[in-house]
Protein backbone atom coordinates (compact mmCIF):
# COMPACT_ATOMS: atom_id res chain seq x y z
CA UNK A 1 0.00 0.00 0.00
CA UNK A 2 2.98 2.56 1.25
CA UNK A 3 4.64 1.39 -2.30
CA UNK A 4 1.74 2.24 -4.49
CA UNK A 5 0.94 5.71 -2.07
CA UNK A 6 4.87 6.63 -3.19
CA UNK A 7 4.14 6.08 -6.92
CA UNK A 8 0.65 8.04 -6.67
CA UNK A 9 2.90 10.72 -5.11
CA UNK A 10 6.21 10.03 -7.44
CA UNK A 11 3.10 10.06 -10.86
CA UNK A 12 2.03 13.66 -9.35
CA UNK A 13 5.09 15.64 -9.06
CA UNK A 14 5.84 14.21 -12.55
CA UNK A 15 2.46 15.83 -13.99
CA UNK A 16 3.30 19.16 -11.75
CA UNK A 17 6.34 19.45 -13.82
CA UNK A 18 4.67 19.44 -16.93
CA UNK A 19 4.82 22.56 -19.32
CA UNK A 20 1.95 24.06 -20.76
CA UNK A 21 2.35 22.47 -23.92
CA UNK A 22 2.83 19.25 -22.49
CA UNK A 23 -0.30 19.26 -20.83
CA UNK A 24 -1.96 20.22 -24.05
CA UNK A 25 -0.54 17.69 -26.14
CA UNK A 26 -1.82 15.18 -23.69
CA UNK A 27 -5.22 16.54 -23.69
CA UNK A 28 -5.27 15.90 -27.34
CA UNK A 29 -4.62 12.51 -27.47
CA UNK A 30 -7.10 11.92 -24.86
CA UNK A 31 -5.03 11.61 -21.25
CA UNK A 32 -6.51 12.47 -18.26
CA UNK A 33 -6.79 12.52 -14.47
CA UNK A 34 -5.15 8.87 -13.38
CA UNK A 35 -4.26 7.58 -16.84
CA UNK A 36 -2.27 10.83 -17.36
CA UNK A 37 -0.42 10.11 -14.05
CA UNK A 38 0.24 6.63 -14.93
CA UNK A 39 1.40 7.48 -18.12
CA UNK A 40 3.58 9.68 -16.74
CA UNK A 41 5.15 7.33 -14.59
CA UNK A 42 5.62 4.74 -17.27
CA UNK A 43 7.80 7.32 -19.67
CA UNK A 44 9.41 8.17 -16.64
CA UNK A 45 10.56 4.44 -15.66
CA UNK A 46 11.24 3.68 -19.24
CA UNK A 47 13.67 6.79 -19.42
CA UNK A 48 15.47 5.91 -16.34
CA UNK A 49 15.94 2.42 -17.58
CA UNK A 50 17.35 3.53 -20.97
CA UNK A 51 19.53 5.99 -19.09
CA UNK A 52 20.67 2.83 -16.05
CA UNK A 53 21.52 0.37 -19.13
CA UNK A 54 23.51 2.86 -20.99
CA UNK A 55 25.56 3.85 -18.19
CA UNK A 56 25.73 0.19 -17.18
CA UNK A 57 27.19 -0.71 -20.71
CA UNK A 58 29.97 2.00 -19.68
CA UNK A 59 30.69 0.36 -16.48
CA UNK A 60 31.32 -2.84 -17.75
CA UNK A 61 33.16 -1.66 -20.41
CA UNK A 62 35.55 0.34 -18.13
CA UNK A 63 35.53 -2.09 -15.62
CA UNK A 64 37.83 -4.43 -17.37
CA UNK A 65 41.65 -3.38 -17.56
CA UNK A 66 43.01 -2.90 -21.16
CA UNK A 67 45.17 -5.34 -20.37
CA UNK A 68 41.98 -8.07 -20.71
CA UNK A 69 40.61 -6.21 -23.46
CA UNK A 70 43.34 -6.60 -25.45
CA UNK A 71 43.81 -10.51 -25.35
CA UNK A 72 40.55 -11.40 -23.79
CA UNK A 73 38.09 -11.05 -26.46
CA UNK A 74 38.27 -13.14 -29.60
CA UNK A 75 38.14 -12.24 -32.72
CA UNK A 76 34.86 -13.01 -33.57
CA UNK A 77 33.52 -10.74 -31.11
CA UNK A 78 34.39 -7.81 -32.27
CA UNK A 79 32.78 -6.54 -35.76
CA UNK A 80 35.54 -7.19 -38.45
CA UNK A 81 37.31 -8.59 -36.22
CA UNK A 82 41.33 -10.11 -37.20
CA UNK A 83 43.76 -11.26 -35.26
CA UNK A 84 47.24 -9.41 -35.47
CA UNK A 85 50.35 -10.03 -34.36
CA UNK A 86 53.74 -8.18 -34.61
CA UNK A 87 56.74 -7.26 -32.16
CA UNK A 88 56.29 -3.94 -29.99
CA UNK A 89 59.22 -2.78 -28.48
CA UNK A 90 60.90 -5.84 -28.90
CA UNK A 91 58.28 -8.08 -27.11
CA UNK A 92 56.08 -10.32 -29.33
CA UNK A 93 51.81 -9.13 -29.14
CA UNK A 94 48.40 -10.56 -29.87
CA UNK A 95 45.96 -8.67 -30.06
CA UNK A 96 42.15 -9.36 -31.52
CA UNK A 97 40.82 -6.08 -33.27
CA UNK A 98 38.21 -4.41 -35.59
CA UNK A 99 40.29 -4.82 -39.13
CA UNK A 100 39.74 -0.94 -38.86
CA UNK A 101 41.58 -0.16 -35.69
CA UNK A 102 44.68 2.48 -36.29
CA UNK A 103 48.28 1.57 -35.06
CA UNK A 104 47.78 4.35 -32.72
CA UNK A 105 44.41 3.48 -31.40
CA UNK A 106 45.53 0.49 -30.88
CA UNK A 107 48.91 1.40 -29.16
CA UNK A 108 47.37 3.62 -26.83
CA UNK A 109 43.74 1.80 -26.04
CA UNK A 110 44.82 -1.88 -26.11
CA UNK A 111 48.72 -1.41 -24.72
CA UNK A 112 48.75 1.32 -22.69
CA UNK A 113 51.19 2.91 -24.68
CA UNK A 114 50.52 6.41 -24.49
CA UNK A 115 53.79 8.48 -25.17
CA UNK A 116 52.86 8.41 -29.01
CA UNK A 117 50.34 11.38 -29.08
CA UNK A 118 47.05 11.82 -31.12
CA UNK A 119 47.19 15.30 -32.10
CA UNK A 120 45.33 15.71 -35.34
CA UNK A 121 44.27 12.45 -35.94
CA UNK A 122 44.81 13.48 -39.59
CA UNK A 123 48.31 12.69 -40.54
CA UNK A 124 49.28 16.46 -40.44
CA UNK A 125 51.11 17.56 -37.71
CA UNK A 126 53.65 13.96 -36.45
CA UNK A 127 52.32 13.66 -32.82
CA UNK A 128 51.81 9.86 -33.56
CA UNK A 129 55.10 9.43 -35.52
CA UNK A 130 56.58 5.67 -34.52
CA UNK A 131 59.32 3.46 -36.10
CA UNK A 132 58.08 0.43 -38.02
CA UNK A 133 60.55 -2.03 -39.66
CA UNK A 134 63.04 0.94 -39.22
CA UNK A 135 60.95 3.61 -40.79
CA UNK A 136 59.27 5.89 -39.57
CA UNK A 137 55.18 6.07 -40.13
CA UNK A 138 52.14 7.98 -38.70
CA UNK A 139 50.43 5.83 -36.76
CA UNK A 140 47.07 7.64 -36.88
CA UNK A 141 46.80 6.29 -40.71
CA UNK A 142 48.24 3.15 -40.26
CA UNK A 143 45.90 0.41 -39.90
CA UNK A 144 47.32 -1.87 -37.02
CA UNK A 145 46.30 -4.72 -39.01
CA UNK A 146 48.92 -3.87 -41.45
CA UNK A 147 51.39 -4.92 -39.40
CA UNK A 148 51.08 -7.90 -38.82
CA UNK A 149 54.33 -10.15 -38.26
CA UNK A 150 56.36 -6.29 -38.13
CA UNK A 151 58.47 -5.14 -35.50
CA UNK A 152 56.92 -1.61 -33.92
CA UNK A 153 59.32 1.03 -31.91
CA UNK A 154 57.17 3.63 -30.32
CA UNK A 155 59.30 6.14 -27.85
CA UNK A 156 58.83 3.82 -24.89
CA UNK A 157 61.42 1.40 -26.88
CA UNK A 158 64.29 3.91 -27.24
CA UNK A 159 65.74 3.73 -24.09
CA UNK A 160 68.21 1.00 -22.47
CA UNK A 161 66.86 0.77 -18.84
CA UNK A 162 67.78 4.25 -17.14
CA UNK A 163 70.09 4.73 -20.09
CA UNK A 164 68.45 7.32 -22.88
CA UNK A 165 68.60 6.68 -26.12
CA UNK A 166 71.36 9.53 -27.82
CA UNK A 167 68.60 11.58 -29.31
CA UNK A 168 66.22 11.71 -26.50
CA UNK A 169 69.86 13.12 -24.32
CA UNK A 170 70.13 15.15 -27.02
CA UNK A 171 66.72 16.86 -26.59
CA UNK A 172 67.15 17.50 -23.27
CA UNK A 173 70.30 18.72 -23.47
CA UNK A 174 69.18 21.20 -25.99
CA UNK A 175 65.96 21.53 -24.53
CA UNK A 176 64.33 20.83 -27.81
CA UNK A 177 60.50 20.97 -26.18
CA UNK A 178 58.42 23.00 -24.22
CA UNK A 179 55.15 21.23 -23.38
CA UNK A 180 56.22 17.80 -24.42
CA UNK A 181 53.26 16.89 -26.07
CA UNK A 182 54.77 16.82 -29.85
CA UNK A 183 58.37 15.15 -28.52
CA UNK A 184 57.43 11.34 -28.73
CA UNK A 185 56.73 11.85 -32.34
CA UNK A 186 59.59 14.45 -33.33
CA UNK A 187 62.35 12.18 -31.69
CA UNK A 188 60.76 8.94 -33.17
CA UNK A 189 61.52 10.50 -36.72
CA UNK A 190 64.74 12.20 -35.75
CA UNK A 191 65.63 8.31 -34.92
CA UNK A 192 64.77 6.76 -38.50
CA UNK A 193 65.74 10.00 -39.90
CA UNK A 194 69.19 9.20 -38.90
CA UNK A 195 68.95 5.74 -40.03
CA UNK A 196 67.71 7.67 -43.51
CA UNK A 197 71.04 9.44 -44.20
CA UNK A 198 72.97 6.79 -43.13
CA UNK A 199 71.50 4.57 -45.76
CA UNK A 200 72.05 7.59 -48.58
CA UNK A 201 68.40 8.30 -48.76
CA UNK A 202 68.14 11.50 -50.80
CA UNK A 203 65.64 14.44 -49.80
CA UNK A 204 63.98 17.29 -51.21
CA UNK A 205 66.67 19.53 -50.85
CA UNK A 206 69.61 16.89 -51.22
CA UNK A 207 72.15 18.82 -53.56
CA UNK A 208 73.16 15.98 -56.00
CA UNK A 209 70.20 13.30 -56.27
CA UNK A 210 72.07 11.04 -58.80
CA UNK A 211 75.26 10.55 -56.12
CA UNK A 212 74.16 7.63 -54.02
CA UNK A 213 76.51 8.12 -51.60
CA UNK A 214 76.86 5.58 -48.51
CA UNK A 215 75.70 8.21 -45.93
CA UNK A 216 74.39 11.55 -46.19
CA UNK A 217 75.99 14.30 -44.36
CA UNK A 218 73.17 16.45 -43.24
CA UNK A 219 73.29 20.02 -42.94
CA UNK A 220 70.97 22.30 -41.02
CA UNK A 221 68.59 22.23 -44.15
CA UNK A 222 68.60 18.77 -44.70
CA UNK A 223 67.47 17.64 -41.08
CA UNK A 224 64.77 21.24 -41.70
CA UNK A 225 63.36 19.36 -44.57
CA UNK A 226 63.53 15.85 -43.32
CA UNK A 227 61.69 17.01 -40.40
CA UNK A 228 59.11 19.42 -41.68
CA UNK A 229 56.15 16.91 -40.93
CA UNK A 230 56.12 17.01 -37.57
CA UNK A 231 54.91 19.83 -35.94
CA UNK A 232 56.07 22.02 -32.92
CA UNK A 233 53.48 24.61 -31.86
CA UNK A 234 55.47 25.61 -29.06
CA UNK A 235 58.70 26.62 -32.35
CA UNK A 236 61.14 24.76 -30.47
CA UNK A 237 62.45 24.08 -33.59
CA UNK A 238 66.26 25.39 -33.47
CA UNK A 239 67.13 23.62 -30.69
CA UNK A 240 65.08 20.25 -32.43
CA UNK A 241 67.84 21.15 -35.19
CA UNK A 242 70.75 21.63 -32.64
CA UNK A 243 69.66 18.29 -31.06
CA UNK A 244 69.52 15.98 -34.30
CA UNK A 245 72.73 17.67 -35.62
CA UNK A 246 74.80 16.51 -32.39
CA UNK A 247 73.90 13.27 -32.94
CA UNK A 248 74.40 12.66 -36.37
CA UNK A 249 78.15 14.28 -36.49
CA UNK A 250 78.87 12.83 -32.91
CA UNK A 251 80.80 16.20 -32.00
CA UNK A 252 79.11 18.83 -29.23
CA UNK A 253 77.07 21.31 -30.42
CA UNK A 254 76.85 24.33 -28.16
CA UNK A 255 73.92 24.83 -26.63
CA UNK A 256 71.94 28.01 -27.57
CA UNK A 257 70.16 28.51 -24.08
CA UNK A 258 71.33 28.71 -20.90
CA UNK A 259 69.57 28.82 -17.50
CA UNK A 260 69.52 32.18 -15.22
CA UNK A 261 72.21 33.73 -14.38
CA UNK A 262 73.11 35.23 -10.81
CA UNK A 263 70.90 38.96 -11.90
CA UNK A 264 68.03 36.73 -12.70
CA UNK A 265 67.95 37.40 -16.57
CA UNK A 266 67.51 34.43 -18.96
CA UNK A 267 70.46 34.27 -21.17
CA UNK A 268 69.29 32.83 -24.66
CA UNK A 269 72.30 32.40 -26.55
CA UNK A 270 75.04 31.86 -24.89
CA UNK A 271 77.54 32.78 -27.64
CA UNK A 272 76.24 36.17 -28.48
CA UNK A 273 76.79 37.02 -24.30
CA UNK A 274 80.21 35.49 -24.49
CA UNK A 275 81.46 37.58 -27.43
CA UNK A 276 79.47 41.15 -25.68
CA UNK A 277 81.72 39.84 -22.05
CA UNK A 278 84.80 39.94 -24.57
CA UNK A 279 84.52 43.07 -26.07
CA UNK A 280 83.97 44.79 -22.50
CA UNK A 281 87.15 43.21 -21.61
CA UNK A 282 88.91 44.47 -24.70
CA UNK A 283 87.18 48.36 -24.15
CA UNK A 284 88.95 47.99 -20.65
Amino acid sequence: MKKHDSEVDENKNVEEQMTDDEAKILDEIGIFGDSRRKFLGQMSAAGGAILAAQMLGEQQIFAHSLGEAANGLPAQNIENGVKVVFKVNGAEKSLNVDSRMTLLDALRERMELTGSKKGCDHGQCGACTVIVEGRRVLSCLTLAATCEGKSVTTIEGLAKGEEFHPVQAAFIKHDGFQCGYCTPGQICSAVALLNEAKNGEASYVTTDVRQRPRSIQLSDDEIRERMSGNICRCGAYPNIVAAIREVHTGKDVAQQWQFAGENSQAIFDVNEQTEKENQADETV
